[in-house]
């Protein structure tokens, strides 16, 4: 036990950039601010996360709802599953019409990570590719791969969502597809959900058990990859349902929010109360979405990373 306890806090003491841009659009960087984390396949002495047989069977349950949206969309969605590499990170990228998405192993190795933390951030990456407005922005290219300018206009947005959106997509949204035609009421009976979440939604969904039980189940699993973030920048503050980020931005940030923010969003998108069907738009950042501007106070993006 020592032994694990000494040598996990060594794989913990990173170097974690924390100013560049995720998911660019060569794929430079990704869900995770770059680090030296490396879990390679049978590591001995730590608590390890889900088998190779987990990680493709989840890719091959998102991919079932999400090849032919993208496809709709016209781009052809590729995985890259990299179960050998010990990377702990995910990457989306473009070549022309393929829209990639890169997972690896060495994230779906980590402790922290179930097989719905996994499918979200599945989900986070196809979130770049169609997760619509805010995007990172791209009225001016900078040298290291990312944008500056924050526009939302045509002339000025790249293809990517930003991080905060990406994450609020994958609750909003993608989730709730991926979840649909599971038995989510046995499930959310054995995830042990705290009492913050679980009172939230089923407030906000009331009546619906299937629609607040979906809703559990996605805060579960952000739950799980806020925790990842917690770890890789060895933070002894856990992320908290009941403990929001007050933190208010004066311009809405394209980069990765703090652990607390982003568990936030992922709560947020699962309480919006918008129908999964009803799509956002690539440029409006109100369209299919909970905005205050829309008359909403529930299930809003947090203002810890986002400005309406």
């Amino acid at each position: 036990m020592k032994f694990t306890a000494n040598f996990f806090a060594l794989m913990l003491s990173l170097s974690i950039a924390t100013n560049g841009y995720a998911c660019t659009e060569d794929g430079s960087t990704g869900l995770l601010p770059e680090n030296d984390m490396y879990i390679p396949v049978n590591m001995k002495g730590i608590k390890s996360g889900l088998t190779e047989e987990q990680f493709n069977a989840v890719i091959d349950k998102v991919l079932a709802v999400y090849e032919p949206i993208v496809s709709s969309a016209g781009g052809k969605l590729t995985v890259s599953r990299a179960w050998e590499d010990g990377t702990v990170n995910a990457y989306a990228s473009r070549s022309g019409n393929t829209w990639q998405v890169a997972m690896f192993g060495g994230l779906a190795r980590h402790e922290t990570i179930t097989e719905d933390g996994f499918a979200l951030v599945v989900c986070h990456e196809i979130g770049h590719h169609i997760g619509g407005a805010p995007k990172k922005g791209a009225s001016v290219r900078t040298g290291g791969g990312g944008w500056t300018g924050g526009g939302t206009g045509s002339s000025s947005i790249s293809w990517a969502s930003n991080e905060g959106q990406a994450d609020y997509f994958a609750t909003l949204k993608c989730l709730r597809k991926v979840y649909l035609s599971d038995d989510n009421t046995s499930i959310v009976r054995s995830l042990g959900a705290p009492a913050a979440l679980t009172k939230a939604c089923r407030k906000e969904f009331k009546g619906n058990k299937v629609d607040s039980n979906i809703c559990i189940r996605a805060g579960m699993s952000g739950l799980s990859v806020a925790k990842l973030f917690q770890a890789l920048r060895n933070q002894t503050k856990a992320p908290d349902f009941a403990t929001p980020d007050a933190k208010v931005v004066s311009s809405t940030d394209d980069n990765h929010p703090d652990t607390q923010c982003r568990l936030d969003t992922y709560f947020q998108g699962a309480l919006c109360g918008i129908d999964d069907a009803t799509d956002v738009s690539q440029t409006d950042a109100k369209v299919g979405t909970c905005h205050t501007a829309n008359g909403d106070s529930i299930g809003t993006r947090p203002l810890c990373w986002f400005k309406p």
